[in-house]
């Protein structure tokens, strides 16, 4: 989450410099190298590209692809704090399709952690829709999309490897974003160029840590840490651009975070508990 919360005040702080189709073009081309040197690292390049679920995967990466284009141009009219309070929303679509689509089990401490969460969300957006904004649209929109895609990532890894899911995400955003990217390209700048691969390592790391985790764990088991990405972005919001939170966000954030240690502390409880 600190990865991502990084990449995104780079890219807010860059996109009305170079398009939405450019920053994910340069972002996906990295993001191919790296994911390209890791499964030849592990299993090989040939092995890892075979996929027993092609299809998943293209439609999974291809989700991933439009759900950045949401919340890039949401950066470019909405602070960052107000677009992840917005965003932070995914946790609830998560818990509530891993049950119908994972089979998963989702206890009761969880839906409630998860549902306490989304209250503190409530309350840092709360003062936002007193006067409609449409640019709320987009963080919503990228939310649903969020939280589809870690479910198709789990999906995914009951028949493919992390590095086969890496590479079809890196390789599907490549072809994507090229057509458009390409087309519109601006030349960068020296720190134009920096600050791109700046944010494409970020966006690397990110997507590397989340897709391991969901190979590891259940996605509503890992939801509430996504609430962290709050915290960050509020603090980054203050440091790069100003925007000093209000004091909706700061509570709405604290019950955030604290439902997020709370599952945590109930989950370990709980597996510590649990039988062999």
């Amino acid at each position: 989450m600190l990865c991502f919360a990084s990449m995104d005040a780079i890219t807010k702080y860059i996109v009305h410099d170079y398009g939405v189709a450019q920053v994910l073009f340069v972002r996906s081309v990295i993001f191919l190298g790296l994911a390209a040197l890791l499964a030849h690292r592990t299993q090989g390049l040939r092995r890892a590209l075979r996929s027993r679920r092609p299809w998943l995967q293209f439609w999974r990466a291809a989700l991933a692809v439009l759900e950045s284009c949401m919340f890039v141009l949401a950066f470019r009219y909405l602070p960052l704090a107000d677009t992840h309070a917005v965003g932070s929303s995914s946790p609830l679509i998560v818990v509530a399709l891993s049950a119908p689509m994972l089979g998963e089990k989702v206890g009761l401490d969880r839906w409630a952690a998860v549902l306490v969460g989304f209250a503190g969300v409530l309350l840092i957006i709360r003062p936002g829709f007193a006067s409609p904004n449409w640019a709320l649209l987009l963080p919503l929109a990228g939310a649903a999309m969020w939280g589809l895609y870690q479910i198709l990532i789990r999906l995914c890894g009951r028949t493919d490897s992390s590095e086969t899911t890496l590479l079809w995400s890196a390789g599907v955003a490549l072809l994507l974003t090229m057509f458009a990217g390409l087309p519109t390209w601006n030349p960068p700048s020296g720190l134009g160029w920096t600050l791109l691969i700046a944010i494409s390592l970020l966006g690397s790391l990110g997507y590397l840590a989340l897709t391991f985790a969901l190979d590891a764990a259940e996605a509503a088991a890992i939801q509430p840490y996504s609430y962290t990405l709050l915290l960050w972005v509020s603090v980054l919001g203050v440091l790069v651009f100003g925007d000093i939170p209000d004091g909706w966000t700061i509570a709405g954030g604290a019950i955030v975070v604290a439902s997020g240690l709370f599952a945590w502390w109930r989950e370990r409880l709980a597996n510590s508990v649990a039988p062999g």
